[in-house]
C-alpha cells in the first residue's frame, strides 16, 4: 500500500516518541495537531490523503518541508529545495520558505545554487569560493563582478532591480 501525505508528515513527529506503547493521549494528540498545522501551513489539506507516489515534484518538496515542520522546529535547513523543478514550482517553495520565515520567525538555512534566486530570497549570504569563506554579508553588500569572477570563475554583470543585485551572463 502507498503510504500517504499525512502519514508521511507524520513521521516528522518520530524524534519525539520513545515507546509508542506508553503515548499518552495528550502526546497523540500533539501529533495530531502538530501534522495538522504543517499540512495547513504547506497548503496540502486538500491533498493530504492522497499516496505520496502520485504527487508532482513541486508537491513532493512542500510534504518534506511538512515534515521537518511536524518537528516543530525553530531552524529549517534545506539542501537545494528547488532542484529539478519548473519555475512555479521553484517560486511557490521559495514563497513558503519566506513566509515561514517572515510569518512564523522561522529562520532557514539553505543551500541553493541559484545566484539570483538566493540573491532574491536571502537575508544573508555566505560564498565559498574552493570551499573556503569568499564572502559573507547581505546581497546588497557582497555581491558584485569581481565576486561573481572569484566565486564563478567567469565574467558576468551584476546589475541592480529593485534594490537587489542582479546577476547576468556576459
Amino acid at each position: 500500500r502507498d503510504i500517504s501525505i499525512r502519514e508521511l508528515v507524520a513521521y516528522g513527529r518520530h524524534p519525539y516518541h520513545e515507546d509508542l506503547r506508553l503515548r499518552s493521549k495528550e502526546n497523540v494528540q500533539r501529533d495530531s495537531m502538530a501534522v495538522d498545522r504543517a499540512i495547513r501551513l504547506c497548503s496540502l489539506e486538500e491533498i493530504a490523503a492522497a499516496p505520496v507516489t502520485a504527487l508532482s515534484g513541486g508537491q513532493a518538496q512542500r510534504v518534506w518541508i511538512a515534515m521537518a515542520l511536524a518537528q516543530e522546529t525553530k531552524v529549517l535547513l534545506l539542501d537545494e529545495p528547488t532542484t529539478y523543478l519548473d519555475v512555479r514550482y521553484q517560486l511557490e517553495i521559495l514563497a513558503l520558505i519566506r513566509k515561514l520565515n517572515r510569518e512564523l520567525g522561522m529562520s532557514v538555512i539553505m543551500v541553493i545554487h541559484d545566484i539570483n534566486q538566493a540573491i532574491h530570497y536571502s537575508h544573508e549570504l555566505i560564498a565559498l569560493e574552493g570551499g573556503s569563506l569568499a564572502a559573507q554579508g547581505a546581497p546588497e553588500e557582497i555581491v558584485n563582478a569581481e565576486l561573481m569572477r572569484r566565486v564563478y570563475g567567469i565574467d558576468m554583470d551584476v546589475i541592480t532591480i529593485r534594490d537587489k543585485p542582479y546577476v547576468m551572463a556576459i
